[in-house]
């Protein structure tokens, strides 16, 4: 898909909210309750609320190695979509307080189920900086009847991407921080270090000072020289837990670079198994 994915905020409050499905994707991970929260108090017109943990993660998958935040099944996310009364013709818009980081793992899902999907540039303070309104307390809309599937072919798992770094056909990009992509510091998962093999690529490095995102031009020259000879869709994206990637995935295709692959599993899962292999340092 070729079409733009982010939007800003005025263009955003022009658009008939008809035929939009405008979502919150707030979340702390310390405190997962606090996105709901801080929706309840003030959110877009007509938005609803989708949890990370709740709406746009599988957590009973934890013990099988598919990480911190595996993706839901496709009869679980249907039934979500549903609830929010969501149709094939409807664009979905979404948004957060964190420059985009959990509201491109909604943009993905929805274009991996072949849905249609921006991302507010730079989330609810963009809008509140144009001087539009907020809506307090839940929202409800008409529930709809959705039965979708995830394109298996825009993803790896790891046995997938084991084979494709041994036979060199992807280059890995990991979006966590430095950091813990050096092993400095590893808060969250059992074993501190990177996929061999890996590149880093900070997530945060696509923003500006604003939180929207940079130019196209600028982020298609530093991600032109990640892939060097390789087309996009020989990039392969991962993180903590397969949602920050799908940042750099938003990223690449805002600068032009479609095609690029998940591993929604990322470190977390990964390192779940002694056995598999971890570098460590740059």
């Amino acid at each position: 898909m070729n079409e733009p994915v982010l939007i800003d905020a005025t263009t955003l409050s022009r658009l008939d909210p008809a035929g939009l499905l405008q979502v919150d994707c707030r979340f702390d991970l310390a405190d997962p309750a606090r996105g709901y929260r801080e929706y309840l108090q003030g959110h877009l017109p007509g938005a609803v609320y989708a949890s990370l943990d709740d709406d746009l993660s599988d957590l009973g998958k934890k013990t099988t190695g598919m990480g911190r935040h595996p993706l839901p099944d496709a009869a679980d996310f249907s039934r979500t979509l549903a609830r929010w009364g969501w149709t094939p013709q409807t664009e979905v818009i979404a948004y957060d307080t964190a420059g985009g980081a959990m509201a491109a793992r909604l943009w993905w899902m929805i274009r991996a189920i072949g849905g249609k999907a921006r991302v507010l540039d730079g989330g609810l303070a963009a809008w509140e900086q144009a001087g539009l309104a907020l809506e307090t307390g839940p929202v409800e809309r008409a529930a709809t009847s959705v039965q979708r599937e995830f394109d298996a072919s825009l993803m790896l798992d790891t046995a997938q991407l084991r084979t494709a770094l041994e036979q060199g056909e992807v280059v890995l990009v990991d979006a966590r921080a430095a950091a813990r992509f050096r092993g400095d510091v590893e808060p969250l998962d059992r074993v501190g270090g990177h996929v061999p093999g890996a590149c880093n690529r900070p997530y945060a490095d696509n923003l500006d000072g604003n939180a929207c995102f940079r130019t196209p031009e600028a982020l298609r020259v530093e991600f032109e020289q990640i892939l060097g000879d390789r087309d996009a869709h020989q990039s392969v994206h991962m993180c903590g837990s397969g949602v920050t990637a799908c940042h750099n995935l938003l990223a690449m295709a805002h600068a032009g670079l479609h095609g690029a692959r998940l591993y929604p599993a990322s470190w977390s899962g990964w390192s779940s198994d002694p056995d598999r292999p971890v570098a460590i340092g740059s």
